[in-house]
């Protein structure tokens, strides 16, 4: 059974005590005027089973995270109920106007679970070169699990990097077994424990103090690089299930310093359609270069688009424009 839509039995029991007409359908009724009615249940089904889940309660308990952790080699970062697993391309040495892109700015592959009962629902973001697209695609589908988008995030960089959206429910440790499996033979995504020093985190060389003020919330360092989580006012739904800041639900503003008090800028925004030109507009003002507009999600709802851009210029001047940019959009107020 694949990994995207494996059903429990207790899941299956559930189904059945809720509804006892429908049945998953036997080969043998697939006949003539039996056909449609089967197909019919089967779509009744595939609703059901969906809004049973969601129905049920997401306890991360009834998930061995142990396992999952094991099954893809990381250790995850929890937040609340969800487990976000960071697959950093740090084996890659990316350029872009001059800058080396590290890791944190816009090279931070990722997966995440939320949890449905025993199983749970995966969000995630791969980060591959051009080449690697086709393979690691090959083996994920092979597993059961869903592409949702393959796209650019930024323009000009070498070597040039695409971010693959993947997305399925089911045993958390197969989908992880599976993903890690994908990775590890269609591209050179490393697995292994970074190396340990002893010496202190890497400083973000930039006031941050001014840039938080700017952008009226408050940043967190990571490997260098200075970043933001906004939230939206409103959240966003997959499937009925809200989409969090962990799962990808979030304005994600990223800065890395680039010397006498500048930084590169890039991220993405996420906007409902009549949100869009209204934000490009804005960061086209603060001279920030908008490098792609698409989806990463199927079925969310309300329809959203997730905007990406780049700019290299004075910190808290950029901070100031991308503020500007986020008051057009509904994002939650700090």
């Amino acid at each position: 059974m694949s990994a995207y839509i494996s059903i429990s039995s207790k899941t299956h029991a559930a189904l059945h005590r809720a509804s006892p007409e429908f049945r998953f359908a036997r080969p043998e009724i697939n006949r003539g005027a039996k056909k449609e009615k089967a197909m019919k249940h089967s779509v009744a089904l595939f609703t059901l089973t969906a809004a049973l889940l969601l129905s049920l309660p997401a306890r991360s308990a009834d998930v061995d995270w142990k396992k999952v952790d094991a099954a893809l080699g990381k250790t995850a970062a929890v937040s609340g109920e969800v487990h976000r697993y960071g697959l950093p391309r740090s084996d890659l040495r990316v350029t872009l106007d001059g800058i080396v892109i590290k890791p944190a700015l816009a090279l931070g592959g990722w997966v995440a679970f939320a949890p449905i009962h025993d199983e749970a629902m995966v969000m995630g973001d791969l980060v591959l070169l051009e080449t690697e697209i086709t393979p690691v695609m090959s083996k994920l589908l092979e597993s059961g699990l869903e592409i949702t988008a393959v796209h650019n995030h930024i323009l000009r960089a070498s070597p040039a990097t695409f971010y693959m959206h993947v997305a399925g429910h089911g045993d958390p440790e197969k989908i992880a077994a599976s993903i890690r499996g994908a990775l590890s033979s269609g591209s050179k995504t490393p697995f292994d424990p970074p190396v340990t020093t002893a010496g202190p985190a890497p400083a973000v060389d930039l006031d941050t103090s001014k840039i938080d003020e700017a952008m009226g919330a408050k940043g967190t360092p990571n490997g260098g690089v200075y970043q933001f989580g906004i939230p939206r006012r409103d959240p966003v739904t997959e499937g009925g299930m809200s989409v969090s800041g962990a799962l990808g639900g979030a304005n994600a503003i990223n800065f890395q310093s680039t010397g006498n008090g500048k930084a590169a800028i890039t991220g993405d925004f996420l906007v409902t359609g009549n949100e869009v030109n209204p934000l490009i507009r804005a960061l086209r003002a603060g001279d920030i270069e908008v490098t792609a507009i698409h989806s990463h999600m199927l079925d969310e709802q309300p329809r959203m688009f997730f905007i990406h851009f780049w700019a290299d210029d004075d910190a808290v001047k950029l901070a100031r424009a991308v503020r500007t940019a986020l008051d057009k959009t509904a994002v939650a107020q700090h």
